[in-house]
């Protein structure tokens, strides 16, 4: 069974994120909205699915860095 996620740990993987959320969204390439226009149900979803993937690349990116440096 899965034990819960430390308080410690949360925060440490929200600092991650937070950290690395401008290099994130430079890799998803989203483009911003149009003032006055929604997105729909179904483009927030592409958007945020275009987020992790880029989030996870990312992540990648920066353990690669640090392993071999470069």
């Amino acid at each position: 069974m899965d034990q819960p996620v430390s308080n410690e740990l949360k925060q440490s993987r929200m600092t991650e994120f937070i950290k690395l959320l401008p290099l994130t969204l430079e890799l998803a390439g989203l483009p911003k909205g149009e003032p006055g226009r929604p997105f729909t149900a179904d483009q927030i979803e592409g958007r945020a699915m275009s987020v992790r993937t880029a989030y996870r690349i990312a992540r990648n990116l920066i353990k690669e860095i640090g392993e071999t440096g470069s």
